[in-house]
């Protein structure tokens, strides 16, 4: 093998390598196994899509507008990239796929790691340089920040979803600024490279690690509190005691504007949905402490059950039912977890 074979190794290493490694200790410090790791690896796979999708679009709009390399490098080009890095953030939590900042941070530092992938083995075929510093900085400065660049979008568009219990798209622009403030400054390189790369390593895995311990902690909280308060609901529904709880009133209250056969199809849609709840927290339970769990074959059909009975209420009876259902993201979130089980 040449001595060139050797450097390129060694590049291809160093570049990759250190991002890579960040994304395992983020899946590693999931307790609860919230993110499967084939979903980890497609989402690493889209990054890289992503990636030439960005490197044509820079390249398209360098040709047509003949802009100056560095301003476009400082400005436009952390624009152009964040915004398509955080598309598939944004369809993963409108679609429900998202439910903590435990599993953004990992999504987002995977869709990351994918750009950055591509983005460093394109440099490795235009940059000829033994340098072994340049890999460094490569690995441990820019494929690190395009991860984190991303996991910080995530992370801060999921807490402020949560907290307006809102998709809106407005919610989204703090977190896309962030990343492009983070990404437009480190393309300055306004401070040596290298002091970059050290505060780099040193502020992005605290800032995630304390997202983490708070998101476990919410995690957990969530669970034990929603895990109580399902199983007394259902049973009050299975007991036939849910008449005298405010959520039975509240459904006789519903008697003068639905039939009787569709309130019995609103209790019986509570029903499933409450044990599909209570299963998925179940699970997650189960995981944490160390269990693998296999899902039941009675799952599907409690799904499909549950779908012609969302059909059969329409729109005006779902909408008429959701004050008594749990439909915060992380209650809709959990459901989806237990889909893919």
């Amino acid at each position: 093998m040449s001595n060139f074979s050797i450097h390129t190794i060694i590049q291809i290493i160093l570049a990759l390598f250190p991002v890579y490694l960040f994304l395992t200790v983020l899946i590693f410090l999931d307790s609860f196994k919230i993110v499967k790791f084939r979903s980890v690896v497609m989402t690493i796979i889209i990054g890289t899509f992503v990636a030439l999708i960005s490197l044509f679009t820079n390249s398209a709009f360098l040709n047509a507008f003949q802009f100056d390399l560095s301003v476009y490098s400082r400005y436009l080009a952390p624009a152009v990239e964040e915004l398509l890095k955080s598309f598939f953030i944004i369809y993963l939590i409108k679609s429900k796929k998202i439910g903590f900042m435990v599993d953004a941070a990992i999504y987002g530092f995977a869709v990351g790691s994918g750009f950055a992938f591509v983005e460093n083995i394109y440099y490795l075929q235009h940059i000829e340089s033994t340098n072994i510093l340049l890999w460094i900085i490569r690995g441990f400065g820019t494929a690190v920040m395009h991860g984190g660049t991303t996991a910080s979008f995530a992370i801060l568009s999921k807490s402020l979803i949560d907290r307006h219990s809102s998709e809106a798209f407005y919610l989204f622009l703090p977190g896309l600024s962030i990343a492009f403030v983070i990404h437009s400054f480190f393309n300055h390189f306004l401070i040596s490279p290298i002091i970059m790369t050290v505060l780099q390593l040193i502020i992005l895995p605290l800032i995630i690690f304390l997202v983490f311990q708070r998101s476990e902690r919410a995690l957990r909280d969530w669970l034990e509190l929603g895990l109580d308060s399902d199983v007394t609901m259902l049973d009050d529904i299975t007991t036939g005691n849910i008449s005298r709880t405010k959520v039975g009133q509240y459904l006789q209250s519903l008697k003068e504007r639905f039939p009787g056969e569709t309130l019995a199809d609103m209790i019986c849609f509570l029903r499933i949905h409450l044990e599909l709840a209570i299963r998925a927290k179940g699970f997650l339970l189960m995981q944490e402490a160390g269990f693998k769990v296999k899902k039941a074959p009675e799952i599907k059909e409690k799904f499909e059950e549950l779908t012609y009975l969302e059909k059969s209420l329409g729109k005006t009876g779902m909408l008429a039912i959701s004050p008594i259902l749990h439909n915060s993201t992380q209650d809709l979130w959990q459901l989806y977890l237990l889909d893919k089980k």
